[in-house]
């Protein structure tokens, strides 16, 4: 492969770095990286990666564009709303560098699939923001002893680490967290925001770990979790080893092959598995919108919080933020009905478990949330 003059211009900064030079642009543009996501972790990472000039990027996601990313996910713009997020970041990349290869895949990773497809890449660089697909990324590596990039961000804060399988001192994903949370006890970034300059930084180190691999150069994030706080301007680094029982990398593995990982992580069907002894009863906003219309008596409570009660409400509603259900149970009645929400549906199902282990029966939660009332009530009602 010989840099045409176009490239040697395009890439002239790299080619006088004695760390990169012709041979190091060549193993960039030879190189091929498959990126988990194509939202807030994945633009940078995809941005960055094209302009370095990595010459394969595949692309992993099913989502399409939403007002609600483009404070963050920088690949997309106003214009790319409703766009398919792999269509509108194939356009972005190839106004960036046209001669970076891009391989889309409209789906999200799924068991039946993550083998066939991460085989055919060197680097896995995981921009994902939920638990199952991380542990069917972790494990679909180290099946196939590829590289894993991983980063997680919430609000002002990030982490990112290198988990390489090929190292026998590497830890993987099941080595740092052996157990999934319970669901709905870690919020997602709907749920409790995130700063939108945080997956830029973030998704930068993972593009700096990235590139260091293709060039082997400098000491990769192996055996270290990088943790950011963007609050305090702040970096440490914490050592990680690998854990000599885990199921899945250690010395003897019980994990041999790709899991129902929804089920692992306790979700079923797309939806929280409660904890509940009894069936959590649903209410739909026309349904809701009819009771208020009619007069009827009942109680509904909203478990957001308070910033978020702010930005948009139900009238009539009560708020009790979901971490204060338990101490102010005192201030709903058990004789009457009570309907919860939150913004779609997940908290709420959790603020009934709570009332439901303290004896209130006549429950129910709102299907959708807040966001099918402002999609099929009131459009007034900001989305957010």
């Amino acid at each position: 492969m010989e840099l045409s003059q176009e490239q040697t211009l395009r890439y002239s900064r790299h080619l006088i770095m004695p760390e990169v030079g012709v041979d190091g642009q060549k193993k960039l543009m030879q190189a091929k990286v498959l990126l988990i996501g194509a939202g807030g972790l994945g633009s940078p990472n995809a941005l960055y990666l094209a302009a370095a000039g990595v010459g394969t990027l595949g692309l992993v996601d099913f989502d399409r564009v939403d007002h609600t990313n483009l404070h963050r996910q920088v690949i997309h713009g106003t214009k790319d709303v409703g766009k398919l997020k792999i269509e509108s970041a194939r356009e972005t990349i190839a106004d960036i560098n046209p001669n970076v290869k891009v391989i889309p895949y409209n789906q999200s990773l799924q068991r039946d699939t993550a083998l066939e497809i991460i085989k055919e890449y060197d680097i896995v660089v995981d921009g994902t923001d939920n638990f199952q697909t991380r542990y069917l990324t972790n494990d679909a590596c180290v099946f196939l002893k590829k590289p894993n990039v991983y980063a997680s961000i919430f609000r002002f804060e990030g982490q990112s680490t290198v988990f390489n399988p090929g190292n026998t001192e590497s830890p993987c994903y099941r080595c740092l967290y052996p157990e999934p949370p319970p669901p709905g006890e870690v919020p997602s970034c709907a749920e409790g925001g995130v700063l939108g300059i945080l997956p830029g930084l973030v998704g930068l180190i993972q593009s700096t770990e990235t590139i260091k691999l293709i060039l082997g150069e400098g000491n990769p994030l192996v055996g270290r979790l990088l943790l950011f706080n963007a609050l305090e301007m702040s970096f440490r680094t914490m050592k990680i080893r690998r854990d000599p029982n885990c199921p899945l990398c250690g010395p003897k593995p019980t994990i041999t092959e790709l899991i129902d990982y929804d089920q692992f992580c306790g979700i079923r069907g797309g939806e929280e598995v409660a904890d509940d002894k009894q069936e959590i009863a649903e209410i739909t906003v026309k349904e809701l919108s009819e009771k208020i219309r009619e007069g009827d008596k009942f109680t509904l409570v909203d478990v957001r919080e308070t910033q978020e009660y702010q930005i948009a409400r139900i009238p009539g509603s009560q708020l009790i933020p979901l971490g204060e259900v338990a101490q102010r149970a005192n201030e709903l009645d058990t004789a009457e009905e009570i309907i919860v929400h939150c913004k779609m549906g997940g908290r709420s199902a959790k603020a009934i478990g709570i009332l439901q282990e303290m004896g209130f029966r006549k429950l129910k939660n709102l299907k959708g949330g807040i966001t099918a009332w402002s999609e099929e009530i009131d459009p007034l009602v900001p989305k957010y």
